[in-house]
Formats: C-alpha cells, structure tokens, sequence
C-alpha cells in the first residue's frame, strides 16, 4: 500500500458485491491509488479479498432493506470511517451502500462523491414503496457529485423517473467490471472434462442443455422457466428427454421464494438438475448449449456476458441490460418478462432451429469480447477518475 497516492475508497452493502462485482478492478487501480474497500462483514470474506486484491478491505455493517434505526447507526460509523481516512474519492455500487455512503461522504466534505446505479428497484415496485426508493434515490443523487449509470436502460429509467438533473455518463460499453474473457474461455475445457462432468450431472451427449446462473427466487423469472421447460412439445424427432434444465444458483426461500409447484417440480422432475451455489460456474457452462434467463430486472447482468464468453447463445427478458447485451437474432432471443408461453416458444426454437441455433452460438463470443472486454473496463474507469482531476 503506498501512502502517497490519493485515497480511494469503494463501498457496497453487503461483501460478495465487492468480492464478486469489483474482482480484480481493485487491484489494478491500487498501482494509481491508495485503495479501501468498504462493506459489510463476515470478516474472512473481507480478509480473502484483502489478501487477492492487495488492498484494505474494512467492515461496516449495512442492511440492504429499509432499517432507520440500523441505517442511522451504519452512516454515522461510515462519517467516523471518513474522517479517518479523509478519501479525495467515494465510489460506491448497490443501493443501499450508495445512499449511505453519499450522505456520509457530503457530510464529511469528501470532494468527488461517485455512485454507479446498478440494478433499480423503484421500476418494478408501486405505491408507498416506490415513492419511498425514488425519494432515497433522489436524496442520494443530491449527495453524490458523479453518476454512473451501468447502461442505457438504467440510464432511461433515471431520466424517466426524474432522479437527478445531473448528467448521466456510462462508462465503455457499460457494466461496472467486464469480463476476462481469458478466463471465461469454452477453449479451456475439452471433451474429457466435459463428459466427466456430464456423467456426474446425468446428462447424456444427446442433450440439449439448458442453463440458468443466478439465485433461485421469484423475480429471477425461475417460476416461468421451470413451467415453460415442462411445457415443452418437441417435434422433429426430438423427444422432451433430450432436454434437461440445469440450475445454477441458491434456492433463497426467504425473500422472494419461489411458487410450491415449481420447488416440487425442481425437486421432483429428473431432467431438472439443480447443483446449488458453485464458486466456479465455468464447468457448468461449457457443458450446456444455452442460456435461459428470464430475470424481470437487472442493471447489467454478469451472467449474460459469462455465458457469451462461454459460447453459448442466450434468451433473454426485454429488460434493462439483457437487451444491449443480447442482439435478436445475432446472438440470442429477447422475450417480454413473465411470459411462459414465449419463453416456451424461444427454447423450442432453439431446439428445433438447428440453422438459428448455429448462427448465434458462432456470434456469441465475438459479441462479448469486442464490447466487454475487462480491461477496456478498467482503463475507462481509470481514466474517468483522473478527469476528476485526481492524480495517481
């Protein structure tokens, strides 16, 4: 850590934002600045990206839902935090860690105050609620001096719903990390590995793959995905046994579950594989031949640009992020959110449009590469905080 760069600091509301959204980005800008990562415990998952991005990570615990007695208490020890550190920047990501933080950063005078809106949630709620996230939204954008929408569907939504008057900058192509596309490569995997993995998933190499990456919860679209995979009525010589859904991700049954018939139907229905949370979801990609990810709202989804990477052609919700990622017909298939029949339609094309199904599979890397490219990202990101004026 060298003292005599400008101090960074970077916030998120809870650690696997920081650990997962920001992985490797805080390295490389600790050669230009004296980084701090900021965000909520488990203290060993702040001491693993500690030790991998060879930066300081310290712990304030935030709430992600709405806790005024618990927010209090977290925005006074990020004001105490500040003071401290005395950061010439604030950059924070996820809500919660912006409206916070940007308050803390105004009140202790930190001159350049920098959010990027991932995901929004106001667009998807009514009444009480969302006039209650718009006014915090509105509050945090007063705060803030900079903000960065991660694309141009988040950037509309801002302007839509009258957020802030301030100008609006995305950076490269937009997404908050990229990709390393050195790292999300189908070259990395050959055949053994891949029909090891195969034989253990009980898939056979007559399959047609289906994959969704994320958490398993109601607004992810599963309920739509699970009925319109069972829905399917293959023709051409194709039997519903050739198709198999593989489910990527943690079953959250707190917030959001997901309906009775489609947790029976996860757990009961063999050609529906569910192999939980995995810290690698690589493997799994390259073992399938498509995407489905009928999400009903993202900022600007990782998994998307992971899957691309990986080869494999995707379908998609018209929703922000998904649909500047995915091109109709040169890389995937857009639906509109919560529609089971199109949805159904779109994995039976796939399926049984052999022409289609090649035509976007051999598009769907290149897209990736040549837009999202992690260290463009990086570089960007960079450069935008030395137009601050700020110099490492």
């Amino acid at each position: 850590m060298n003292k005599s760069l400008p101090k960074l600091i970077r916030v998120t509301t809870v650690p696997i934002s920081l650990d997962k959204l920001l992985e490797g980005q805080l390295h490389f800008l600790s050669s230009y600045f004296e980084i701090v990562g900021v965000s909520s415990p488990p203290q060993d998952l702040l001491q693993k990206i500690e030790r991998r991005e060879g930066v300081v990570v310290k712990a304030v615990r935030m709430q992600r839902g709405i806790s005024p007695l618990k927010d209090l208490i977290s925005l006074w020890k990020l004001i105490r935090l500040f003071r401290k550190e005395k950061p010439q920047i604030v950059h924070s990501i996820t809500p919660k860690a912006g409206l916070l933080s940007m308050l803390a950063a105004r009140i202790t005078g930190v001159p350049f105050r920098l959010h990027t809106f991932t995901g929004l949630i106001f667009p998807s709620q009514t009444g009480a609620k969302q006039k209650v996230l718009i006014a915090t939204d509105r509050l945090l954008c007063r705060c803030a001096t900079h903000i960065y929408p991660e694309g141009q569907g988040v950037r509309q939504d801002l302007i839509n719903y009258n957020i802030t008057k301030k100008p609006l900058k995305i950076l490269a192509n937009g997404n908050v990390n990229g990709i390393d596309t050195s790292h999300f490569d189908p070259l990395l995997y050959d055949d053994n590995s891949k029909n090891e993995l195969r034989e253990t998933l009980g898939i056979s190499n007559e399959d047609f793959v289906f994959i969704f990456v994320g958490r398993l919860v109601s607004d992810k679209g599963i309920n739509e995905l699970v009925q319109a995979f069972q829905n399917l009525k293959l023709k051409g010589g194709i039997s519903e046994q050739n198709a198999k859904l593989l489910l990527v991700g943690p079953l959250e049954t707190e917030l959001d579950p997901l309906h009775e018939e489609t947790l029976e139907a996860i757990a009961s229905n063999a050609a529906i594989i569910s192999v939980g949370y995995q810290e690698d979801v690589r493997p799994y990609l390259a073992v399938s031949d498509a995407l489905a990810f009928p999400s009903y709202r993202e900022g600007f989804p990782n998994v998307v640009m992971q899957a691309g990477a990986m080869g494999l052609p995707a379908i998609v919700s018209d929703i922000n992020g998904c649909n500047e990622i995915i091109i109709p017909n040169k890389n995937g298939i857009i639906i509109p959110p919560k529609n089971t029949k199109a949805l159904q339609n779109a994995m039976q094309e796939l399926m049984q449009n052999e022409n289609l199904y090649q035509q976007l599979k051999s598009n769907a890397r290149n897209l990736i590469t040549t837009r999202y490219e992690r260290q463009k990202v990086w570089e960007a990101l960079l450069e935008e905080y030395r137009g601050l004026g700020v110099r490492g």
